[in-house]
């Protein structure tokens, strides 16, 4: 088993390693070695470092960006994190969101498309909305500006979900928008009324209280250095690492 830092152990890899493109037996290219590949992204996303900065072990930093955005841009990251989620835990799920620093240099990419930064008095900012199971384990996410309503990375993600129940802080007490969104799909909200309420919705107060799990996912997840503080100029690339990093946390 490895022992290098920020490396995969041997049973993570052997998890993700039929999921990726390039493995024998597949049509095209053999890849040199994927494993060396998504450790160094990993790396890179765990140091918080730019890529040029990665250890020489990996190989040239420039061809490990390339491929990375390449695999982003056909949605690989994204494959290998729905394909662990078929194994999620959907008695209940949890939302919420997260707010990271953009760094100055994330700023500009090309095109002038939402790039889901935005900036407010703190500065540049993406906001990471997402779900979780009833085990913790990430299910979802949506990218915004750091200003952007959680309610917008709600619209998005509760409307494909599939649970008995939803748990979310009173951020996420709005009748239109959540409330009879959920019940119309047969889930029941589990969020606590938010003070202006003039007459307070009851809610399961026990079932509420593992609403505690996502916010440990976050926790986790931002102790990816390039995550908690984003250094991607593109959203297409941050979620993407966003996907990988969750991926790694799913095998742990």
């Amino acid at each position: 088993m490895t022992t290098r830092r920020y490396a995969l152990r041997d049973d993570q890899w052997e998890r993700l390693e039929h999921m990726l493109p390039g493995k024998p037996g597949d049509v095209g290219v053999t890849a040199k070695d994927n494993r060396l590949f998504v450790e160094a992204v990993l790396h890179r996303y765990r140091a918080g470092i730019p890529w040029r900065d990665l250890p020489e072990r990996f190989g040239k930093f420039n061809v490990i960006h390339t491929r990375f955005s390449r695999w982003s841009k056909k949605g690989i990251w994204l494959q290998v994190f729905s394909a662990l989620c078929e194994d999620s835990d959907n008695e209940y799920q949890m939302i919420d969101a997260t707010i990271v620093r953009a760094h100055q240099h994330s700023a500009g990419a090309k095109g002038g498309n939402d790039e889901a930064i935005g900036r407010s008095v703190g500065g540049l900012s993406t906001k990471i909305h997402a779900t979780c199971d009833a085990l913790g384990n990430p299910t979802g996410f949506y990218l915004t500006a750091g200003q952007a309503h959680d309610w917008q990375g709600a619209d998005v993600l509760m409307a494909e979900m599939e649970a008995e129940a939803l748990l979310a802080d009173r951020a996420y007490d709005a009748d239109e928008r959540v409330r009879d969104v959920l019940q119309a799909q047969g889930i029941e909200p589990v969020i606590p009324s938010r003070s202006n309420r003039q007459v307070p919705i009851d809610y399961d107060k026990d079932l509420y209280k593992a609403r505690h799990l996502i916010e440990n996912f976050f926790a986790k997840l931002k102790q990816y250095r390039a995550i908690a503080t984003r250094y991607d100029k593109t959203a297409r690339n941050f979620l993407s690492a966003v996907h990988l990093a969750a991926a790694v946390i799913w095998r742990n």
